[in-house]
């Protein structure tokens, strides 16, 4: 005589909340489509899914309780349909355990129901784009706001992003024929399965849309206007948010990433947030020292050039550089100095020049020893 109890693992005086929670976790383990080929498993679930059609009934279990058995026409043998009908057990579809068991056990609402909400359309974001911008030197350093024309994928104004036909009516499945279910033959047990055409429903929402083919997007040729913050360089990625393309089902528009190309200044050399500049002086100027107008990414300037300055020797200017972009604070310029001799093709010139060596001999590799 097999004792129910038992085989769920719960006691005489088990609640009926007890007995659904074992089981369920029995029925997970046993079934035999996760244990193919195993007979042992097989003919433990067959036992403790007729242990569970009886102690889940009041009326078979008290029978059980007071004779040790029930009735041939009461128990949940063979022949008799199983309280898994309409759940397709099988890993590989749409429905995991957990959806199974959630549908038996949740506490209501109607299975082909909870099945077709499962099967509708996820919402997914939508992709992100990419664009290239090329900047001059100044735009980069300075911010610029600009047009930009892209194409990108917007809600299909048709269907209003849908995919569905807005003049098609729902139609029955016809897979189903409109039941939401078919049946399926394990090796030993019959079960109903959600139909996976439509989700359970019996219909389908209607023909595609004839302008976006069903995809609920369409390619759109789009001008923005974006600004470019001041300080980007050479390989940068601005970020504009919700500019990409409209997101799947409803879902949210994704980004659109600007790649920031720079093209070289004439003058100005990037060193981070410092400018670097050559600055061309004679002779006298930077023997005696002088104020030389300079330009800078701001305009000109004065700059003084202290008296004894030596060719090559780098001096700063505070807060002429490119601002930074996180900070906001200013780099600077670092000004680095080039005597240009003159022309000696005059006589005179060089006659002035050799005068100037007799006046004020010095030997500037004085030093250079090996």
């Amino acid at each position: 005589m097999k004792d129910y109890y038992q085989l769920l693992g719960v006691g005489k005086n088990a609640t009926l909340a007890e007995i659904k929670k074992s089981y369920r976790k029995l029925a997970r383990k046993y079934h035999p489509d996760l244990n193919p080929g195993d007979k042992a498993s097989e003919q433990k679930f067959k036992e403790i899914n007729e242990a569970y059609e009886v102690l889940k009934d009041s009326e078979k279990r008290k029978q059980f309780d007071n004779f040790g058995s029930v009735g041939p026409n009461s128990a949940g043998g063979r022949g008799q349909a199983s309280d898994f009908e309409g759940f397709d057990f099988t890993t590989s579809g749409t429905s995991s355990f957990g959806d199974i068991f959630e549908t038996i056990f949740g506490g209501g609402g109607n299975p082909a129901e909870a099945q077709a909400g499962r099967k509708s359309k996820r919402v997914e974001r939508g992709e992100d784009l990419q664009y290239s911008m090329n900047l001059s030197f100044m735009d980069a350093a300075k911010g610029i706001e600009t047009p930009i024309q892209i194409v990108r994928r917007e809600a299909c104004r048709t269907c209003g992003g849908a995919g569905i036909d807005p003049d098609s009516s729902r139609m029955t499945c016809p897979v189903c024929k409109g039941k939401g279910r078919i049946q399926r033959q394990t090796s030993f047990m019959k079960f109903g399965t959600v139909c996976g055409n439509c989700g359970g429903a019996g219909t389908l929402p209607g023909h595609p849309c004839r302008t976006c083919q069903g995809e609920g997007r369409m390619e759109t040729p789009t001008r923005l206007r974006v600004r470019i913050p001041a300080g980007v360089d050479d390989g940068s990625k601005v970020r504009i948010n919700g500019k990409g393309n409209a997101g799947k089902n409803g879902g949210p528009e994704g980004d659109l990433i600007i790649v920031i190309h720079v093209t070289p200044h004439h003058l100005f050399r990037r060193s981070g947030v410092n400018i670097e500049l050559t600055l061309p002086v004679t002779y006298t100027e930077a023997a005696l020292g002088a104020k030389l107008e300079i330009p800078t990414i701001d305009g000109p300037t004065l700059f003084k050039v202290p008296p004894g300055t030596a060719s090559g020797q780098k001096l700063r200017l505070k807060g002429k550089g490119i601002v930074a972009p996180k900070s906001g604070a200013p780099g600077d310029m670092i000004v680095e100095v080039k005597i240009i001799p003159p022309s000696t093709k005059d006589i005179k010139v060089r006659e002035l020049l050799k005068e100037i060596e007799r006046i004020s001999p010095y030997d500037p590799r004085e030093n250079l020893h090996a």
